[in-house]
Formats: C-alpha cells, sequence, structure tokens
C-alpha cells in the first residue's frame, strides 16, 4: 500500500530539479569551486522529532544528479519516529551531484515527514476508536502523489486521488442538476462503475442520500449531536464522514459519534515541514 511508483516519482523530481538548475541545467556555483571528479559521503540529519516519509524520493533526487547509482544507506525505514539530531540516511557520490541535489531532496523529504508527522498525530488520537483519518484533494499542485503516500505512511488513508476515480456530488452538483437524487441518478447512469460519494448538510439530505442508492456520504461541517442522528438514521445503510472544522482537541468527540472517517485537508494544505538538514562529513 505504501510502495511508490518510481516512474511518478521521476517525473516529479525532474520537474523539481529543472526549477532549481534552469536550461541549460547548471550549479554554477557547485561547477565553479568542487572538482569534477570529487567524492563525498554525506548524511542525512533530522533537526527536530517527526515521523519520516520520502527517503526513497531523496535517493531517487541523488541517482538523478549524479547520473548513475549514488551509494544511498537508509538508517531508518519509511514511518519511524525520529528525534532531533539523528541521522536518516548516508548518502555517496560525487560532491557536485550531492550539493546540486541537496535543495530539491530535503525540500520533498521535508515536505512528506511534516506531512507524515501531522498525519501521526491524528491516527494516534484515533487510536482505538472505529474512526480513521482521510485526507483530501487540498494537496499542493504537482505534489498530491508524494503527500498521499506521506499520508499513509503516517498512519492515515487516502481518500481519493482526483476527479477521475471517485465521483463527489457535492452543493453546487446538487444545485445544478436540482437534487440529490437527481444528481446521483445522472452520475450512476454516466458512470456505473465508479464509486460515487455524496455531501449532505442535514439529516434529511442523508436519508435523501441513501434512498437514491448513496453507500457513502459525507457530512459537511455537522457538529457531534447532528452527526449522531445521522448514525441513527442511515449508519446502517452507508458509510460516514465527518468533515469541517476538524481539530485534534475535539477529534474523540467527534470519533464517539459513530462515523467511520474524518477528513482532515490540514494533514496536507497545512502541514509544516519536518526540518532536515544534509551535512558533508569532514573529509
Amino acid at each position: 500500500m505504501n510502495e511508490l511508483d518510481v516512474a511518478e516519482v521521476e517525473m516529479i523530481v525532474r520537474t523539481a530539479l529543472a526549477e532549481d538548475l534552469g536550461s541549460p541545467p547548471h550549479d554554477v556555483t557547485s561547477e565553479a569551486t568542487i572538482p569534477a571528479g570529487q567524492v563525498d559521503t554525506a548524511e542525512l540529519v533530522a533537526r527536530a522529532d517527526g515521523v519520516v516519509a520520502g527517503l526513497p524520493v531523496a535517493a531517487i533526487v541523488f541517482n538523478d544528479t549524479s547520473g548513475h547509482q549514488a551509494s544511498f544507506e537508509q538508517s531508518v525505514a519509511e514511518g519511524d519516529r525520529v528525534t532531533r539530531g539523528d541521522v536518516l540516511a548516508v548518502i555517496t557520490g560525487p560532491t557536485r551531484a550531492l550539493l546540486t541535489g541537496e535543495r530539491t531532496a530535503l525540500n520533498l523529504l521535508s515536505r512528506m515527514s511534516g506531512v507524515a508527522t501531522h498525519t501521526r498525530r491524528w491516527a494516534d488520537a484515533l487510536a482505538g476508536t472505529k474512526a480513521t483519518v482521510l485526507d483530501t484533494r487540498k494537496t499542493t499542485p504537482g505534489l498530491r502523489y508524494l503527500e498521499k503516500y506521506a499520508v499513509r505512511v503516517g498512519g492515515g488513508t487516502n481518500k481519493r486521488m482526483g476527479l477521475y476515480d471517485v465521483a463527489m456530488i457535492k452543493d453546487n452538483h446538487k444545485l445544478a442538476a436540482g437534487s440529490i437524487t437527481a444528481a446521483f441518478r445522472l452520475v450512476r447512469e454516466t458512470f456505473p462503475e465508479v464509486p460515487v460519494q455524496v455531501e449532505v448538510t442535514t439529516v434529511a439530505e442523508a436519508v435523501e442520500a441513501v434512498e437514491a442508492g448513496a453507500t457513502f456520504l459525507l457530512c459537511d461541517n455537522m457538529p457531534p449531536d447532528r452527526l449522531r442522528e445521522v448514525v441513527a438514521e442511515v449508519g446502517d445503510r452507508a458509510e460516514l464522514e465527518a468533515t469541517g472544522n476538524l481539530r485534534l482537541e475535539t477529534v474523540s468527540d467527534y470519533a464517539a459519534t459513530g462515523v467511520d472517517y474524518l477528513s482532515v485537508g490540514g494533514l496536507t494544505h497545512s502541514s509544516p515541514i519536518l526540518d532536515i538538514a544534509m551535512d558533508l562529513r569532514p573529509r
């Protein structure tokens, strides 16, 4: 489940490196100050406590910049909790390549580890309950694949990857189609094999959606008392997801309602990075 598609990662890495190196590609500082044949060893080091995600991505960055298989030895595994000062990986390769790839590798690794760290807090808060934490499509453009991977590493679950794999009937779709029932019927007729989820804001809408055939409801901005009503009315006929203004401080109140999922956009749109550095070993 947590495996990475190498081709997908390589495409993201090359885009990120091109942004940094320009055209034609140059790291003018490293090319000017470091002999082409110089080889060094560097360490990736945690500068804060957190959960690691993205070490295989960093390895791909350094392989790309070195032009061959750089030596990349992980000291920890994906999803491990680390503390400040822990060495995460040791890389040996051409010094120019190490410094050229440094910022791109750290940008991706720190971002992904930040998402995993934030997600782990939610997963820990929900431990022992029925509920699971989900991500959303509120991701960084171009980095959705990596951020959703980081959510999985942190103990969360991916909801949908995009507009193509799951139909989500939201308020504007209801308005455009005329009703929840009409919107659900149109989606089911047009894409009969695609899973359908329906956003609801009241108990009445939840009942309408289930009676139309929906088996997954997104309960938007409902307080715990209303969620309990929805669970009582339709919880045995559909999976239920709570979303909107959820906070770690109140997560237990929402989990106790009996919903199956809590979706948290902040996992990807508001996670601070995990501070990680690259240090060359003294020669």
